[in-house]
């Protein structure tokens, strides 16, 4: 048991501003090797930041959502893909405090949080005698070799039952991996596949899903009364995972303003850049897409903290989506603008603003996030419709 007080929301979120600068410094190095560079790693775990979902009794900090994903928001200013990274691993350390206390002292309570995961149920568990036979390959699992625990969705088959969609824990010693993550963007978050080939999973390891997307059911009794595990997955998880989208939009400002200065704009008479009447113009718009984007994604994190063990109507959800995709969606228009005005030198590699607009990008096609996807969803319900979707 650790009684350790949990650091304030200043020190967790200063900690990450912190570390921006040296995340920054393995950037290129992690596009090559498609991985985060153990250094990375280690500064990450060294400041606590993949112990925000961690429990208590663990030595986590149980943040609640705005301070995780301001947090999570300012490792981007670092790297886009240290902070999706840490996105994964916190979500998946959270989908972790859901299982009985004795797996999570199983997995968690060394403290050795990293454990990725992937929620498309791609995988079947044949049940058989104290657990189900699971096969199955998920694709876009972040962090996966890095990691070591993997949390994946399958559908539970039983012959004459109904399919059921599981959620379950399995040590990544027991899953193959295939090296496939050759991206344009995001490239150091490693996320590759993982395939199951006959991999037993005890029963204690295995959780019906929906109950889990839905209200954030679990069946542990030490995270009970916890405000971290009293709130529904999905909502959460759209606050969570629009952090990365934000925090690089924000990056794409500070590296635009940082090379401003030295700027001219070739073939005109402007021998800087910053008095062009155009470049004023494209900084006042990136600078309201960002305070847009920063309006959604606290929005969502904030009603996700008021409503802590409060039921969500079906409305409450779809906003949520909404949420997310335009909090998406305004900062990938951000970066495009700050990208486009940076003229041809910007896409030599040593240029940060177009790693910036690639991992932009990436994130912006995330299923879960993509803009058109929620404002697709948002607006059929607002028309009477049924909601097109489970995942709320």
């Amino acid at each position: 048991m650790n009684n350790t007080a949990a650091p304030s929301r200043d020190e967790l979120v200063g900690r990450a501003a912190e570390l921006a600068p040296a995340l920054a410094k393995h950037a290129i190095w992690q596009e090559e090797n498609r991985v985060l560079h153990p250094d990375a790693i280690d500064a990450l775990a060294d400041a606590g930041l993949l112990k925000l979902t961690l429990p208590a009794r663990y030595g986590g900090h149980e943040c609640d959502t705005t301070t995780l994903v301001d947090v999570l928001a300012e490792i981007a200013l670092g790297d886009g893909a240290a902070s999706w990274v840490a996105t994964v691993w916190n979500i998946s350390t959270w989908l972790a405090g859901l299982f009985p206390d004795e797996v999570q002292d199983e997995v968690i309570a060394s403290g050795d949080t990293r454990i990725c995961g992937t929620f498309a149920p791609h995988g079947v568990g044949v049940p058989t005698s104290g657990g189900i036979v699971l096969n199955g390959s998920w694709s876009f699992n972040t962090g996966a070799r890095q990691s070591g625990w993997n949390a994946h969705a399958a559908v539970r088959v039983a012959e004459g039952g109904e399919p059921e969609p599981v959620l379950v824990l399995v040590p990544m010693s027991e899953l193959e991996v295939v090296d496939d993550w050759h991206s344009s963007g995001l490239r150091g978050t490693g996320s590759v596949t993982t395939t199951a080939k006959d991999v037993f999973v005890p029963d204690a390891r295995v959780l019906p899903m929906m109950p889990v997307m839905r209200e954030g059911a679990h069946r542990s009794e030490t995270n009970a009364a916890s405000r971290l595990w009293n709130v529904p997955f999905l909502p959460w998880a759209c606050a969570v995972t629009s952090a990365t989208a934000h925090g690089l939009s924000r990056a794409a400002w500070a590296a635009f303003l940082e090379r401003l200065p030295t700027r001219s704009i070739t073939y005109t008479d402007y021998e800087r850049q910053s008095h062009a009447p155009l470049t004023h113009v494209q900084l006042a718009d990136a600078r309201a897409r960002i305070d847009e984007s920063a309006f959604h994604v606290h929005r969502v994190a904030a009603r996700v903290d008021a409503k802590t063990g409060a039921p969500w109507s079906v409305r409450e959800r779809v906003e949520a989506r909404l949420d997310l995709g335009v909090g998406v969606q305004r900062a990938k228009e951000a970066v495009d603008i700050l990208a486009n005005a940076s003229g041809a030198s910007s896409t030599l590699t040593t240029v940060p603003i177009q790693r910036i607009a690639r991992d932009s990008q990436t994130s912006s096609l995330h299923a879960f996030a993509h803009p058109d996807t929620n404002l697709e969803l948002y607006g059929r319900v607002v028309c009477g419709l049924e909601p097109n979707t489970q995942f709320l």
